[in-house]
C-alpha cells in the first residue's frame, strides 16, 4: 500500500506538531508516530520554555548563557537566531492554545534554571511539555489537511539512491517505509518533503528519563541515507532523576533547584559549593559529574536533593506533580529530601542541518532532539529544546512551503517493501537480549566519564552485535522492537566513534586520557558520514 502526501512528519512533539500546522495550511500532511499521538518527550518535559520576555533580560545574556553552556562549541549566528526568534515562538505557541502560567500584572510568571543569568523560563507549573502537547495535539487532530498514523513505526528513508539502486548526487528523499504495528504491514509512505522529528536516544542507555520511544530511529534513518551525524559524542545526563527501585526513571526538574533545592550527601551536607560557583545551578554536565563522583567517593547509591526548607504549601501549588509522584514512593518532598541519581536526558548531538533544519539531502528535514543544529555545542543550557523545537519547526515549515513549487511535481515510482524470504521468529529472546547488551555497554563503557579504552571496548562489542543483529533482520520478518533494536546498535556506534574522535573533555564529554579542554585542535564539530 502506497500513501503519497506533500510532507511525512515522522514524530509529533513540539516541533513535528509544530511544523505539521504550519505546512498544512499549504498542501496535505502524513504524520506518523510510533505510539499514541502524545507520548512523547516533549510531553514529559517539566520545567519549561527558554524566552525572553521581561524588560530585565536581554537577547544578549540569553545568547551568553547558551556559549557559556555549550562550552563554547555553539555557532554564535544559530543561537543569536534562536534565541531572537523565542518571542515569535511563545506568541504562536499561544495561539494554538498553550497556557503558560502568571502573574498577579498578567505578565509571565517566570523561573531559573541551572547556567541562566535571569528568569527567562515559562512554564505551567511543572507540567509545561504536557500543556504544550495538549494544545497542539488538539489543533493537529482538529485539522482537515493533516493525516495521523498512530503505532506506525518508521524503517528506512527512500531517497532517489535507493529507488535507482545508485549514487545520485545531489540526493533527494522522497518518503520512507513504514511498518503499521496493527496490522504487520509495512507501508510505502511518498512525499515531497520528509520531516524528521523522531526525538532522542535516551534508550541507547540502561537508565534514561526519556520515553520508551526515544530510540534513536531518526538518526539512524538518516546516516542509513546518507546524511551527515554530528556530535555524538554529547549526550546529556540529566542530574537528578528520582532514585527508587520501582520508579521508571522518573525525572526531578532542574526547576527544582532554580528555586531554591539543594543537593546533599547522604549526611546532609551540601557539595556543589566544591564543584563551581554558581553551586547548585551550575550547568548540568557539571552537576551531573558532582554528582556521579560523590557517589564513587562515598560509596553511596544516590545523593539527596533537598527543598525542606521551603514553604511546604508553595511546593506543593509550584511542582503538583512532581510532589504528588514523589508521594506515590512514599517521599514527601515538603519533609524529605528526594533520593536521585543522573540518567540519559538529552542527545546534543544528531543530523547535521542548516539554519532551515534541512540535511545535506535534499527535501530532507530534522528538527527537535533529532537534529544537530548548532544551539547545544557541547551541553544543551536547560529548557532551551523546547524552545529550538518550535524555532526550527517554524523555519523548516518556511523552506518546505517553497519546495512545492520549486521541485518537480511528481514522484518518481517506488517499489513496495521487498519481504524477501523472511519469516517469523521464534527467538524473540534474541532481541531482548541483544537490546540490554547495548544498552549495559554503554552505561559502563560511554557514560558520564570516559576513557579511550573503554570506548574502544565498547565500539568492538557494539560491532559484534551489530553482525548477529544484521543477519536476524534479514531472516525474519520486521518488528517494531527488531526495528528499535537496529537503531540503538548504530546509534550507539555513532556516538562511540565520535567519543573516540574527541580528544579533548568539552562539555558532556568528559574523558580521563584527555582532561582538558583543546581550542587549538577540536573547537568543531564531530562529523559521520556512511559509506557507500
Amino acid at each position: 500500500m502506497k500513501i503519497v502526501s506533500d510532507f511525512l512528519v515522522i514524530g509529533s512533539g513540539i516541533a513535528g506538531l509544530s511544523y505539521a500546522l504550519q505546512v498544512a495550511e499549504h498542501g496535505t500532511v502524513a504524520l506518523i508516530t510510533k505510539r499514541e499521538i502524545a507520548e512523547t518527550a516533549t510531553a514529559l518535559a517539566q520545567g519549561g520554555i527558554a524566552a525572553v520576555t521581561s524588560d530585565v533580560d536581554s537577547f544578549d545574556a540569553h545568547v551568553q548563557d547558551t556559549m557559556v553552556a555549550g562550552a563554547w562549541l555553539s555557532d554564535e549566528v544559530v543561537v543569536r537566531m534562536v534565541v531572537e526568534g523565542g518571542p515569535q515562538a511563545i506568541h504562536d505557541l499561544v495561539n494554538r492554545g498553550v497556557k503558560f502560567c502568571r502573574s498577579s500584572d498578567d505578565s509571565y510568571d517566570l523561573t531559573r534554571e541551572g547556567g541562566h543569568s535571569q528568569r527567562r523560563i515559562l512554564h505551567s507549573k511543572d507540567m509545561t511539555g504536557h500543556e504544550i502537547e495538549r494544545a497542539l495535539v488538539a489543533a493537529t487532530l482538529a485539522h482537515p489537511n493533516i493525516t495521523c498514523y498512530e503505532q506506525h513505526v518508521a524503517i528506512d528513508l527512500i531517497t532517489e539512491s535507493k529507488i535507482r539502486q545508485r549514487r545520485v548526487k545531489p540526493d533527494r528523499c522522497i518518503g520512507a517505509y513504514v511498518l503499521d504495528r496493527s496490522g504487520d504491514k509495512v507501508l510505502t509512505f511518498g512525499a515531497r518533503v520528509t520531516v524528521l522529528a523522531t526525538g532522542g536516544a535516551g534508550k541507547v542507555y540502561l537508565y534514561t528519563c526519556n520515553p520508551d520511544v526515544a530510540s534513536g530511529d531518526g538518526v539512524a534513518m538518516a546516516y542509513r541515507a546518507g546524511a551527515a551525524i554530528a556530535n555524538m559524542e554529547f549526550m546529556q545526563f540529566h542530574p537528578t532523576t528520582l532514585f527508587h527501585p520501582l520508579a521508571k526513571s522518573f525525572l526531578i526538574s532542574e526547576a527544582v533547584r532554580g528555586e531554591g533545592a539543594i543537593l546533599r550527601r547522604a549526611d546532609g551536607s551540601a557539595f556543589m559549593h566544591a564543584y563551581h560557583e554558581l553551586k547548585d545551578l551550575a550547568p548540568r554536565d557539571i552537576v551531573a559529574r558532582a554528582i556521579d563522583n560523590e557517589m564513587k567517593v562515598h560509596g553511596d547509591e544516590c545523593v539527596y536533593l533537598d527543598m525542606t526548607h521551603k514553604d511546604a504549601d508553595y511546593i506543593r501549588d509550584r511542582f503538583p506533580k512532581i510532589h504528588e509522584t514523589c508521594l506515590d514512593y512514599g517521599i514527601d518532598m515538603t519533609t524529605d529530601p528526594i533520593p536521585v541519581v543522573p540518567a540519559a536526558h538529552y542527545l546534543c548531538g544528531g543530523v547535521k542541518v542548516d539554519s532551515s533544519g534541512e540535511s545535506n539531502i535534499r527535501n530532507l528535514f530534522a528538527i527537535g532532539e533529532v537534529s544537530c543544529t548548532g544551539l547545544h555545542g557541547a551541553n544543551r543550557l536547560a529548557s532551551n529544546s523546547l524552545l529550538e523545537g518550535a524555532v526550527y519547526g517554524a523555519r523548516a515549515a518556511v523552506r518546505s512551503i517553497e519546495r512545492l513549487t520549486d521541485d518537480q511535481p511528481s514522484l518518481p515510482a517506488i517499489a513496495p517493501w521487498d519481504y524477501g524470504s523472511a519469516t517469523n521468529s521464534d527467538e524473540e529472546v534474541v532481541v531482548a537480549h541483544n537490546w540490554h547488551e547495548i544498552r549495559l555497554c554503554m552505561w559502563n563503557y560511554v557514560g558520564i566519564v570516559r576513557s579511550t579504552r573503554r570506548l574502544t571496548r565498547a565500539l568492538r562489542r557494539i560491532r559484534m552485535i551489530q553482525e548477529e543483529i544484521d543477519d536476524y533482520y534479514w531472516d525474519f520478518y520486521i518488528t517494531s522492537d527488531l526495528i528499535e533494536l537496529r537503531n540503538i546498535a548504530t546509534v550507539a556506534e555513532l556516538i562511540i566513534r565520535s567519543a573516540l574522535e574527541r580528544k579533548e573533555s568539552r562539555g558532556l564529554h568528559y574523558t580521563l586520557d584527555y582532561p582538558d579542554t583543546d581550542d587549538i585542535h577540536f573547537k568543531h564539530d564531530t562529523i559521520l558520514r556512511k559509506r557507500f
